[in-house]
């Protein structure tokens, strides 16, 4: 065996492996801290804070009698308060009711209903703030492009480039440039555009307007690489120019996108470029069912890249109440499409293939990290909504099922019998696992 040549491949799965960790980390780090916090201002108290589970590495007892502890599983994390029989918060009745009023008020099954309500809905809630906060912060240091098209950084490409940092953008082919925000008047350009190697821009420099010739302006330039994808199996990487397909000369990323959708899955061979060196490719393009903008799917062959201008446009500071907007809007954008996705998947309409399980995260975790920092925190901000939201879902053991027992006690005016919750806790329990199993059998078997 080439001990040698298994290294790379390890060095991955190693990588792989503390990019899942460390999302995962932050992500029940905050969910599992919304939990606490809002328990201990509602007067409830914590007596374990653990970060993972199975054998303790490392633990203290802070001044309030809560211990804290790290787990050698980082693979999730729990708060028990005082009255819990369990790391689920099933509650310990005997326990409880040996207790003194005063001594009963400050567990969990003791506390008045609005404060298990508040404590339990805090986890979900707090996810979904650390993917606002994290979307605003991307979106206020991004910025926002220029209204008039600006040259802000030029990237590197094998076609003649005459343009500059700072140059604005006045026609491209004797085409009027339209505005950054017009969306269809970008669409109708890049269509009148010949798709040739270089053509003629109209640029205001300083004082002046002048002709200078540079790249088609989208060309089939990878700016993203999709996780799980063709692309990414291949070794296509961010940076790359898709010089021919097939052997036929390629200047344009649509014409990429004509040749993956109408390939039908067949084998394409890529010419490639990057910083002056060139190599070959072949991939298959994967069916992928793709969310529209209303919520409906529909299948196209994609073998997993994005593309852009053949520069990075100029941008503006985004205003902070903007970006959080933006943010807020990203979040509900990801609920939707996963609420969707799931009521797809149950009836058939579109592939149960498109359920992750935690190799399927793992490897996503990876890729991101792979493609820098910024990357990777948008996947964690991500990963943290639809965390929040599973744990909504009204199944016992989760936290929207704790929100339904306690729907329960406002209706009856009592909370459900203590031998019938545990029964449901334990269904509950069973089908988290099954889902976890079908999951993990995704990532196995599908394609």
């Amino acid at each position: 065996m080439d001990i040698l040549g298994l290294l790379p491949q390890f060095g991955s799965v190693i990588w792989t492996l503390l990019a899942f960790v460390l999302a995962l980390s932050i992500i029940v780090a905050i969910h599992e801290y919304g939990h606490y916090i809002v328990g201990r201002w509602s007067g409830i108290h914590a007596e374990v804070f653990s970060l993972g589970f199975g054998p303790v590495l490392f633990s203290r007892v802070d001044k309030r009698g809560t211990l804290w502890q790290f787990a050698a599983l980082p693979f999730g994390g729990y708060v028990k308060f005082k009255g819990d029989a369990n790391a689920a918060s099933a509650p310990d009745g005997e326990a409880v009711r040996e207790m003194t009023p005063e001594e009963r008020r400050s567990t969990m099954p003791g506390a008045p209903l609005w404060a298990r309500a508040a404590t339990v809905a805090a986890g979900p809630v707090f996810n979904f703030a650390l993917s606002i906060i994290i979307f605003s912060a991307v979106i206020f240091s991004r910025g926002e492009v220029t209204d008039t098209l600006t040259v802000g950084a030029l990237r590197d490409m094998p076609a003649v480039q005459e343009l500059q940092v700072g140059d604005e953008l006045r026609a491209i082919d004797g085409i009027q440039v339209p505005s950054f925000n017009d969306g269809e008047g970008f669409t109708a350009l890049e269509a009148d555009i010949t798709k040739t190697a270089s053509v003629i821009y109209t640029v205001g420099r300083g004082d002046t307007e002048l002709d200078v010739t540079g790249p088609y302006p989208y060309p089939a330039l990878i700016t993203q690489v999709a996780p799980q994808s063709a692309a990414l199996a291949a070794g296509l990487k961010v940076g790359d120019v898709i010089t021919a397909i097939d052997g036929e000369p390629s200047y344009a990323f649509s014409q990429l996108k004509d040749a993956v959708e109408g390939g039908n899955g067949a084998l394409l061979l890529l010419d490639l470029w990057n910083a002056g060196e060139t190599r070959q490719v072949t991939l298959s393009a994967k069916r992928v069912d793709e969310p529209q903008a209303d919520n409906t799917f529909i299948t196209q062959w994609r073998i997993g890249v994005a593309g852009g201008l053949f520069f990075e446009p100029a941008t503006q500071p985004t205003g902070l109440g903007k970006s959080i907007s933006l943010a807020t809007l990203q979040t509900k954008r990801i609920i939707e499409g996963s609420l969707s996705g799931m009521y797809h998947m149950v009836t058939g309409a579109i592939s149960s293939c498109n359920l992750s399980g935690p190799i399927g995260i793992a490897q996503t975790s990876g890729a991101m990290a792979s493609q820098g920092a910024s990357s990777f925190i948008w996947f964690i901000a991500v990963l943290s909504t639809a965390v929040g939201l599973l744990n909504l879902f009204p199944i016992p053991v989760l936290d929207g099922g704790h929100l339904v027992f306690f729907a329960y006690e406002v209706v009856t005016g009592k909370p459900p019998n203590e031998r019938v919750l545990r029964v449901f806790m334990m269904a509950g329990l069973a089908m988290i696992l099954s889902l976890m199993v079908f999951a993990l059998s995704n990532d196995l078997f599908c394609p």
